[in-house]
């Protein structure tokens, strides 16, 4: 009975159930009935009601097939789902949807692989359909985290492997489709999905076959089947597609787990896939979010400040990478806006910064200030290995260290190489800023700590910053690119006993001052015998380039002269002082430049003959040997034909009697020196009275030649901790102390060291007064006027203010009708006392 009534009521059911059961065959070998499976979804679209019921229905079947391992109904489920939502596109659709994503998570949750997979496929499908209306309730946390777990499988088998990673690339790649244009889907990029879809395409990118990719959108990676079915192929375009929808304000999030990642997998040494990820985040996202990037790698460098030295170099080259690309990037933006006319306003040599922003300064502040870690770190080594045992553990740390030394150097270079000249100069400044000197308020670095080894390495590390950040730099005008405050700094350095230091300066002069690329072609001191072979690039003086000229020529040649003299010049040391000769020659040198740098010539000359401060053979040849090459180089520039026959026969009386003042022998090892210079071999020398007779006609004031150059006095040597020739002529105007008598409290001297020794060496002070008296004289009788004016118009107006004081120390007040004096020191004084307390006499009170 029961059995009938069941038969009797089958009939009964709804017609949506008797429709989805007619799909099922017998045998699932058979497959999906194509005729039944075209009713159920013509009854779909015309009752679209019915289509959550429809759902709920055939999940219920798909539920039951699972637990029963009947699978090939599940595969038949799940083919009419498939079919079902890509006809149907009512609003009624919504409640199916939620029945086939219930479906595929049921699919997903099971161990099975081809369920897995099947699951899968049919969300892929469910993505690429567009919705009408969004989603106000719908979340994909659960397709995220089971997605990513599986793209983290490790099944034995490598070919069921591979299907369960791509099947998971697949979904995420899905997930990301579906919800990352939908603004209600916003969740997606929190970091609580970012920390599982990121380092899911990352683990599959890291255990690909491929660790040369590029990164360039151009490079192929991997089409048809082969790149389907390619786990590192599939998950590095996941991950493109991903970075390229990625906004301004989710780039932080996107990012951030890819630093993680690294991490947490020490992929920083070696950092291959380290540079290769960021190649293609560089590639994959908006140009104008690069600087974001950038941004979220300094920070990451700050993070690892402590980390090891080959860590902290990979972040390093990470982010050189990352310029580079932006670099590019922005060059490429701004050829199409200037095609598009969109910033036609801007100057063709200062085009905007569209890949730093506002933080240019923010990046070089913190590539210096590790750069200033890393010199503690190898400074720190250094001292331990001086008081322990490992010697090789100690150089290895020293050597890594120097590694992150070079990239940070050669980060700031390519940081500064990309940046318009106006703000290049801007970094130029901030730089100079950093470079401790002795004697000088230094805010930034304290060099008390590091010590003088500590800090010359520093002075080093940020002037080879400099010389890459003023590699190719143009600047139309000197005043701009050498302003006061970069030149005087600067020329601070260039006074310091160290050879090393001033070779950096001389480079750094050449890369701002060198604006036609003329220092290849002087590359080698040398007798060039044909200058105009050379095919010297030059223009004609501008007058701003003359204005600075003659406001700090002086100063440029007093550095030369100075460091000409010094001890420890080398072959490189002469080469660069030649080259820095011949670049002012070329590119500032009027009819008034040129005198003043024969003048220079020949007083270098004559230090070297009088040898008043006993330099040593080798740097006195090495003088006169680069003075005989640029005033070859000079007597050819300014094509002077009986200037240039002087100089000629000056050289080749050289060659034959003396080799060592030239640069082809001095500079050669073993080079034969002399005991002395005889200053009456005066064919061997350059004589001023036959260059004056040379240059004596219209253009040149060959007066000007008589007059024996002197290089300026200045407190420069003093700042520096440095002896030079100015200590003997510095002019000092002493003060009596009985002059001040209000000052009483002040008058006693501290006894110093320096006073005591000044107290008891007494032996030579006439001499030494004697020889004051006799250079000051000197300096009146044949210093230019200019250098005369410049002195007289100092003492006047320190004469002014001492007198100026005096005469505010001797006005007295009106006598006191009491008539009280004091005598204090020998002096009368008269008390001052206000009017309405003095007392007046009867007769002069009305």
């Amino acid at each position: 009975m029961p059995a009938g009534v069941c038969g009797c009521c089958g009939p009964l059911r709804p017609r949506y159930k008797r429709l989805v059961d007619n799909i099922f065959p017998e045998d699932p070998k058979d497959g999906l009935s194509k005729s039944d499976m075209e009713k159920l979804t013509f009854y779909a679209v015309s009752a679209p009601e019915k289509l959550d019921r429809i759902g709920a229905y055939l999940a219920e079947r798909l539920s039951r097939d699972v637990v029963r391992h009947r699978y090939g109904y599940v595969v038949i489920a799940m083919e009419a789902l498939d079919q079902l939502l890509m006809a149907c596109h009512s609003q009624s659709i919504k409640p199916f949807v939620e029945s086939f994503l219930h479906m595929v998570a049921k699919l997903l949750e099971s161990r099975e692989p081809d369920l897995q997979v099947l699951g899968t496929n049919s969300f892929v499908k469910f993505a690429n359909i567009e919705e009408d209306t969004p989603s106000y309730h719908r979340r994909y946390d659960f397709f995220v985290s089971q997605f990513s777990a599986m793209c983290h499988s490790m099944h034995e088998d490598t070919d069921t492997r591979n299907r369960i990673r791509v099947a998971g690339i697949k979904g995420l790649q899905g997930v990301v489709r579906k919800t990352v244009n939908d603004e209600l889907q916003a969740i997606i990029w929190e970091p609580q999905h970012m920390d599982k879809l990121i380092p899911s395409m990352l683990f599959n990118m890291q255990d690909g076959e491929e660790p040369d990719r590029t990164g360039h959108p151009s490079t192929p990676s991997g089409t048809g089947q082969d790149g389907e079915e390619n786990p590192a192929v599939l998950a590095e375009n996941c991950f493109r597609e991903l970075l390229g929808r990625a906004a301004y304000g989710n780039m932080n999030n996107a990012v951030r787990p890819v630093l993680v990642h690294l991490d947490n997998h020490h992929l920083w040494d070696p950092n291959d896939f380290a540079v290769s990820c960021f190649r293609i985040i560089m590639y994959s996202i908006q140009a104008q979010h690069s600087h974001h990037v950038i941004q979220q790698v300094l920070n990451h460098l700050d993070t690892n400040n402590k980390s090891t030295p080959r860590v902290r170099a990979g972040i390093v080259q990470v982010l050189l990478e990352t310029v580079a690309i932006a670099a590019k990037g922005s060059v490429g933006m701004i050829q199409e806006s200037r095609r598009s006319d969109a910033i036609s306003f801007e100057s063709e040599n200062n085009p905007p910064n569209l890949w730093l922003g506002p933080t240019v300064l923010e990046v070089f502040n913190t590539l210096l200030k590790h750069l200033r870690m890393s010199v503690d770190f190898e400074l720190g080594e250094s001292s331990r290995r001086n008081s322990a045992c490992s010697v090789s553990s100690g150089r290895g740390k020293e050597s890594e260290e120097r590694i992150v030394q070079n990239a940070i150097i050669q980060t700031i270079g390519f940081f500064g190489g990309n940046l318009p000249d106006y703000q290049r100069a801007e970094v130029m400044m901030f730089i100079m800023g950093k470079v401790p000197v002795y004697g000088t308020p230094c805010h930034t670095l304290d060099t008390v700590k590091i010590g003088h080894r500590g800090t010359k390495r520093i002075q080093t590390m940020l002037l080879s910053s400099l010389i890459m950040v003023t590699s190719g730099f143009k600047s139309k005008s000197m005043s701009t690119a050498l302003p006061p405050s970069f030149l005087d700094p600067l020329f601070s350095i260039s006074l310091m006993e160290d050879s090393e230091l001033r070779q950096l300066v001389l480079e750094i002069l050449h890369n701002i001052i060198d604006r036609h690329d003329n220092r290849a072609k002087l590359r080698g001191i040398r007798i060039i015998p044909n200058v105009a072979a050379l095919k010297i690039k030059r223009e004609k003086i501008s007058k701003q380039d003359i204005a600075f000229m003659k406001k700090h020529g002086q100063q440029l040649y007093r550095h030369i002269y100075l460091g000409c003299k010094e001890e420890d010049n080398n072959h490189k040391n002469f080469e660069l002082l030649f080259t820095t000769l011949a670049i002012v020659t070329i590119e500032l040198a009027n009819e008034e430049v040129v005198i003043d740098l024969i003048r220079l010539s020949i007083a270098l000359q004559e230090m070297c003959l009088i040898n008043e401060e006993n330099m040593p053979m080798f740097i006195r040849c090495g003088i006169m040997a680069s003075v005989a090459a640029y005033l070859n180089f000079l007597s050819q520039m300014i094509a002077n034909p009986p200037f240039c026959q002087h100089v000629s026969k000056v050289i080749e009386m050289r060659s034959v009697e003396a080799l060592f003042l030239l640069p082809e022998h001095i500079f050669k090892d073993k080079c034969p020196l002399p005991e002395s210079l005889d200053k009456e071999d005066k064919h061997l020398y350059f004589q001023t009275a036959d260059i004056a007779e040379c240059l004596a006609g219209p253009g040149y004031n060959a007066e000007r030649l008589s007059v024996p150059y002197i290089p300026q006095v200045t407190d420069e040597d003093r700042l520096t901790r440095r002896k030079s020739f100015v200590d003997t002529i510095s002019l000092q105007v002493d003060i009596m102390p009985n002059s001040l008598p209000d000052k009483q409290s002040q008058l006693a001297e501290e006894i110093t060291f320096a006073t005591l020794k000044k107290a008891i060496d007494t032996t030579g002070l006439e001499e030494q007064e004697r020889e004051k008296r006799r250079q000051l004289m000197e300096k009146f009788q044949k210093a230019p006027f200019e250098e005369i004016a410049a002195h007289c118009e100092s003492k006047a107006n320190m004469l002014h203010d001492r007198l100026a004081q005096i005469f505010e120390l001797t006005i007295r007040p009106p006598p006191s009708p009491s008539g009280v004096v004091s005598i204090s020191a020998g002096h009368t004084q008269h008390p001052s006392v206000p009017v309405y307390e003095m007392k007046f006499p009867d007769l002069c009170v009305y």
